[in-house]
């Protein structure tokens, strides 16, 4: 064929749909069985690009520099590194993205795994759930770059762009001879080709990392963690029994952590210690790593899947079936929170087990993280709700005055307050019992009654550093509650303690002070005096200047009088 021809049927097979597809593969005798996307690419690997071999063995023979434009030929992603772009194009042209998704991952066995493995050129060893973690690690950094062609092809504005279709280069013919050489003395001679075979993919490998040296362009982006192999051991065997408990804690981990924190990672794996689970053997926390990297992953399906439509219908069946029983798990949730202790990881064990018993479908992304984003959903409505509260709000108050710079008071003095806290309600109770008592005084004698009751309990707060602070406490609580005033709160002294010695040289300073003060304040005082003398004397001239004018105006009324006489 033609290369004009080639590439007016490769503008067709970018924009056919399904039936032309099927039409132009019985014209040609070839396979009908798939998607559009399935076909597209059957199409254009042996029409299109019909001297190129898209065998697994074929595909990692090519090299970097044709590699993009074959890609660019099937209308996917082109970018990246070698060894993503072989990847990509394996499993553009031998999987359908709708079927091969990581959630559908567990339905494979691991034979089925082992293979994608190989030929993904990933590591083979280890149990089937290290081989899944793998795989769908591969599966979610390529999610979105294969399995369907670019939008621009299938749909163009104006005249198709003209894609530039690529022919094998002579090392290209060389590569893909020696690849498929061990191939033909293995019939011959089954005992020595073993050995033989081996250098020359050594040979290949080396000519693919020179092509990777020099010429692969680099990433921006980082890549995601890969899955590390586990190995069977006692240790795994153990916590295998507790995956729901670690899925609980994976998903605990993933709301405010990254994966690619390595540091923040393995902090988490230390602290499941507490938990009880055997995390010092190194194949255990590959295990809780490699649980962790498939939450991720799923978690990020989850939140594609909570805006997307059904991408079937088994998935619409099972949306249905949530929608059925949201009621029932928003009317559960409390009370499986309140039955846990305010435990967040056994509440959601606990309300997964719900979802099962009502038959939902938690292998399904959109139905997982519906399920789940409807428990966060509850947790962040409970913790505003007592952020609401006023009784929170004052518990709140009275242990934040107890616990105020207890980090240096002994630890004995701590137990003390830790227990005092723990017991906030009781305490209240008897600060109220106390003020109703007293019919709204709170003085020295409630105070000492306070004291002494806690002391009969076993608190040990008689002392000089927990009595001012649980008086305190109990001002605040009886002001709450309305049965005192504010300003009737007793106030904590700042605690500033000093020794004997730095007493007497505070006296001494302040006596320093006060002379100083003294020989400055002499000199205002007589200039004091000598202001007052002469206002005392200008008065004095105004009086003066008053009574000659008074006279003058006396001695004219006595003219008058005697000229009108």
């Amino acid at each position: 064929m033609q290369l004009t021809d080639k590439q007016s049927l490769l503008s067709e097979l970018h924009q056919a749909r399904l039936d032309r597809l099927k039409e132009i593969c019985a014209e040609h005798g070839l396979s009908r069985n798939g998607s559009v996307e399935v076909l597209r690419g059957r199409l254009i690997a042996d029409l299109v690009l019909d001297e190129w071999d898209f065998s697994p063995e074929g595909i990692d023979s090519i090299l970097n520099n044709d590699i993009g434009q074959v890609l660019a030929v099937f209308g996917v992603k082109k970018s990246g590194s070698i060894r993503e772009r072989r990847q990509r194009l394996f499993l553009h042209l031998n999987h359908d993205a709708k079927q091969l998704t990581p959630e559908k991952l567990d339905t494979l066995s691991r034979d089925q795994l082992h293979e994608l493995c190989s030929k993904l050129d990933l590591p083979r060893s280890g149990a089937k759930q290290a081989l899944l973690m793998r795989v769908a690690g591969v599966l979610t950094s390529q999610s979105g770059s294969w399995g369907v062609i670019k939008k621009s092809l299938r749909r163009p504005r104006g005249e198709p762009k003209r894609i530039n279709i690529p022919s094998p280069t002579d090392d290209y013919d060389s590569i893909a001879s020696q690849v498929s050489a061990p191939v033909t003395e293995q019939v011959a001679q089954p005992s020595p080709v073993h050995t033989q075979e081996i250098e020359i993919m050594e040979d290949v490998e080396d000519v693919s990392e020179v092509e990777i040296i020099d010429i692969a362009p680099r990433s921006i982006v980082e890549p995601l963690p890969v899955a590390p192999v586990v190995e069977l051991t006692e240790s795994v065997i153990e916590i295998e029994g507790r995956t729901a408990e670690i899925d609980a804690l994976c998903r605990d981990y993933l709301l405010v952590g990254s994966i690619s924190d390595s540091e923040d990672v393995n902090a988490f794996i230390s602290s499941l210690s507490s938990h009880g689970l055997p995390v010092n053997d190194s194949n255990a926390a590959d295990f809780v790593k490699a649980r962790l990297i498939s939450l991720d992953a799923m978690a990020r399906a989850e939140k594609e899947a909570l805006h997307s439509m059904p991408n079937s219908w088994r998935e619409r069946e099972a949306l249905r079936g949530f929608e059925e029983a949201r009621n029932i798990l928003r009317e559960v949730l409390p009370e499986i929170i309140t039955s846990t202790d305010g435990d967040m990881v056994k509440a959601r064990m606990a309300f997964e087990e719900k979802a099962r018993e009502l038959n939902l479908d938690l292998r399904l992304p959109s139905v997982s993280g519906r399920l789940h984003a409807l428990f966060d959903l509850q947790i962040s409505l409970d913790e505003e709700i007592a952020a609401s509260d006023p009784k929170t709000a004052r518990r709140t108050r009275v242990i934040r005055l107890l616990q105020h710079g207890s980090i240096h008071l002994q630890a004995g003095e701590r137990r003390t307050l830790d227990r005092l806290e723990r017991n906030i309600d009781g305490f209240e109770q008897l600060v109220e019992a106390i003020l109703q008592k007293s019919e709204g005084s709170y003085g020295d004698t409630q105070q000492t009654l306070v004291i002494r009751f806690l002391e009969k309990k076993g608190y040990d707060v008689n002392n000089s550093e927990l009595r001012p602070r649980v008086v305190a406490a109990a001002g605040v609580i009886g002001a709450e509650l309305g049965h005192i005033s504010p300003s009737e709160i007793p106030r904590i002294a700042p605690g500033i303690k000093v020794s004997d010695t730095e007493v007497d040289s505070i006296i001494s300073d302040l006596k320093r002070l006060a002379q100083q003060f003294k020989a400055v304040s002499d000199e205002p005082v007589a200039d004091e005096e000598m202001e007052l003398a002469e206002s005392v004397a200008d008065a004095a001239d105004r009086v003066s200047s008053v009574r000659s004018r008074i006279d003058g105006v006396d001695d004219l009324l006595a003219r008058l009088n005697i000229s009108n006489n």
